[in-house]
Formats: structure tokens, sequence, C-alpha cells
């Protein structure tokens, strides 16, 4: 006894579904407009070989000049106080604690 497969797309809706994904529908309106899940439709899609993924965003580049560690090191230098609270602290307000205890020349 062999269990009927369910079938979740009939032939038509899956190609009413590629062709509306390559003229430019996003997944979530498709999604929407079958009443199916943007998970399972991107799913078919995929099976079917026609879906791209979206390009991911470029990470950030880190900016040049002195990384946290190496600030810490410098306001431990500085500073007459421990500076191992300041590890969550940003590089900005680690720079106004140095410079702020920096003796200015005169």
């Amino acid at each position: 006894m062999a269990a009927e497969k369910k079938v979740n797309y009939t032939e038509a809706q899956v190609a009413q579904m590629i062709a509306d994904y390559q003229a430019g529908e996003s997944v979530e309106a498709i999604a929407e407009a079958m009443g199916k899940a943007v998970r399972s439709v991107r799913s078919k899609l995929v099976r079917e070989g026609v879906y791209v993924a979206a390009e991911k965003a470029p990470k950030a580049k880190r900016e040049d000049g002195p990384t946290k560690k190496e600030m810490l090191r410098e306001l431990e230098a500085l500073a007459p106080f421990e500076v191992e609270g300041f590890m969550n602290a940003t590089k900005e307000a680690i720079q106004a604690v140095i410079d702020l205890l920096t003796p200015k020349a005169e």
C-alpha cells in the first residue's frame, strides 16, 4: 500500500508562480495571491530552479583608526581607575574620556 502524496501546488499553479516570478513579482506578492506562505512559495521556486536569492547588503567598512582595544590600552595608561567596564562603550565615548584625561599642552 503506497500512501498518496499530498500535492500542495497544481501544475497550473506552479506555471503561474514561475511566470509571475520571472515577470518581476515579489515572492511575497505571489504568496499572498495564492494564499500560501512566503516560505512555501520560495521553497517551490527554489525546487523549480528559478528562484534567485537577493544579494546581501555589503558589510559596513571598518573605519581607519585605532581599534577599541588599542583605545582602551591608551585609556588604561592615562586613567587612575580600572577600565575593564569600558569594553561595551562606543569608540566615541572612550575617545571622549581619553580627551578628558589627556594633559593639555600650554
